[in-house]
């Protein structure tokens, strides 16, 4: 595969970086890597980390050699992992915008020169890849928000964000997974736990997967968070062929 270079990081992880743009071709190829690599089941390899513009491997230099690994993975780049994947996985995400679940919502709209409900309709518009995890467990840097709505951060950080806060951080929109101190603008939040230590997969999605806003009211949003607390919601998960 072209440019693409595998490095040392210390005496038990290799970084293959892919080059420096972030794009969602670069992602794609990243995405249909890790999907070869879990299929090849290398003994040895104890995790992967993808992010932006590269793959961080975690291996057991007890069960496989650097110069083993790096030769094998050699050879799977050497196929041209297509960067296209043949399906597109979109996790539906309930975000009650506005009042008390987001407070920033009103500062977002004067920013951009909308209204709360052009920015509630912008934001819930589109499917956004998810680029890599990271900050936090289950914490998903999203790329795709739309340029009327990038927001700078606040100037005085939040001590406390809430866990399920949905906001907007210059260029990027993410999801909270736990309580945690931050400055990106709040507009919602959702019942969804998206990281729930608990669960058989903790992480309710990974790298390469889609995440879809969709509006609800706060009705609906007391009632999906009863089911979330009784372990009977689940989000809904659209696929397409790409």
């Amino acid at each position: 595969m072209d440019g693409v270079k595998i490095l040392t990081e210390g005496d038990s992880s290799l970084l293959i970086e892919f080059g420096k743009e972030i794009s969602p071709e670069i992602n794609g190829k990243i995405t249909a890597l890790v999907h070869l690599l879990k299929a090849q089941q290398i003994e040895g390899v104890v995790d992967l980390i993808p992010a932006f513009c590269s793959l961080l491997i975690n291996y057991d230099p007890r069960v496989i050699t650097y110069s083993k690994l790096k030769k094998r993975l050699e050879k799977l780049l050497k196929l041209e992992v297509e960067a296209k994947q043949s399906v597109k996985k979109v996790i539906e995400i309930p975000v009650c915008y506005g009042g008390e679940y987001g407070p920033d919502l009103d500062n977002i709209a004067e920013h951009a020169g909308l209204n709360r409900e052009e920015v509630i309709k912008i934001h819930s518009s589109r499917d956004y890849l998810i680029y890599m995890l990271g900050f936090l467990p289950g914490f998903s840097y999203l790329g795709g928000l739309d340029e009327r709505i990038h927001t700078p951060r606040l100037a005085n950080p939040r001590i406390k964000i809430s866990a399920g806060s949905v906001g907007i951080g210059g260029s990027q929109t993410g999801i909270y997974p736990l309580d945690s101190p931050g400055g990106w603008q709040l507009l919602g939040m959702t019942p969804v736990k998206t990281y729930d230590p608990n669960r058989n997969q903790p992480i309710l999605f990974e790298a390469g997967d889609y995440i879809r806003f969709v509006p609800v009211s706060e009705e609906e949003y007391l009632n999906i968070k009863d089911q979330v607390d009784a372990g009977t919601y689940e989000c809904a998960i659209r696929s397409m062929e790409v």
